[in-house]
């Protein structure tokens, strides 16, 4: 009778044991069912008005807008060179001579003059070579008035005018820009290469810019002012439509995100110009939108500065 009273006390004991234990588990297994926030990082920039300019690229050639080439007035042998490569010469000015030295005749040194002033471009001659008419001794240029020239596919030409605007870049200055404007439009089309030429003069003379350097020209056709101007990175395509993903911050210092539809116009390099949706201010995301929804939680890990 004493053990069944003994066993039946152990029983109770861990049956107590038993309800004890699951009691205690129970906030455990209710905070492990608790469905886990899911928070995205993210960097954003605030849109503000800015400028776009659609443009197209060309090469071309620096040159100078006036450029002449000496001949001498007679063939003969050049007895003296005055000048050199670099020299700056006045109109009227000698720069050389040259001698007929006909058999059984004596002849003065006949002296070869430069037609306009500049600077001396080439120098072809040497002391001792005999030249015609039309040998050219040098070329003087005005080296402080330079011009660019390029070509134009005849697909391109209905988006080519006069006075428009243009930028130049070349390789020995990289991250430069030389602003220019066009002058001249050839008024025909050179038959073999279906191209028009089109001429530009710098804005600014610039010691800098060398006749014969190549240049890459930028000519703006199309230029966008106070335009909400964004990475084009930023507009993601959900059901081939456009939209970008504004942030929204609430007063329990939690920012969602928003799917907003937009309105793309012209796209230029890695910026795009949109027309509708956004206004300025407003705050887009443009790193991190590949795994957002509409009403995703994010964190803003850096505001990026807008370039544009």
């Amino acid at each position: 009778m004493k053990m069944g009273k003994f066993y039946a006390g152990i029983a109770i004991l861990l049956a107590g044991c038993l309800f004890a234990g699951c009691a205690g588990k129970k906030p455990s297994a209710v905070a492990e069912e608790k469905e886990i926030e899911q928070i995205f990082a993210v960097n954003t920039l605030v849109t503000k008005p800015g400028n776009l300019d659609n443009y197209l690229e060309f090469g071309g050639d620096v040159t100078s807008v006036n450029s002449v080439t000496v001949m001498p007035d007679q063939a003969g042998k050049i007895t003296n060179i005055l000048v050199s490569v670099g020299d700056l010469v006045k109109k009227g000015q000698t720069i050389a001579y040259v001698n007929p030295l006909r058999i059984g005749a004596v002849y003065n040194d006949n002296p070869v003059i430069s037609p306009i002033s500049g600077r001396i471009t080439s120098l072809p001659a040497q002391v001792g070579a005999t030249v015609s008419q039309s040998s050219p001794l040098a070329t003087v240029a005005r080296t402080d008035d330079l011009e660019i020239k390029i070509n134009i596919a005849e697909r391109f030409i209905s988006r080519i005018s006069n006075g428009q605007k243009a930028t130049i870049s070349f390789d020995a200055y990289p991250g430069v820009e030389f602003a220019a404007t066009i002058f001249e439009v050839s008024p025909v089309l050179d038959a073999v290469s279906r191209t028009m030429g089109v001429k530009l003069r710098f804005d600014r003379d610039d010691s800098r810019i060398k006749v014969g350097m190549y240049g890459r020209v930028k000519l703006v056709t199309d230029s966008k002012k106070n335009a909400i101007v964004i990475p084009s990175t930023a507009v993601v395509v959900r059901n081939e439509k456009n939209y970008v993903f504004t942030a929204d911050s609430h007063e329990d210092n939690k920012t969602t995100v928003k799917l907003v539809p937009v309105t793309v116009g012209i796209t230029v390099d890695d910026k795009m110009e949109i027309t509708e949706g956004i206004k300025a201010g407003d705050e887009i995301v443009v790193k991190g939108m590949s795994l957002l929804n509409d009403g995703s939680k994010v964190n803003i890990v850096s505001v990026v500065q807008s370039e544009f």
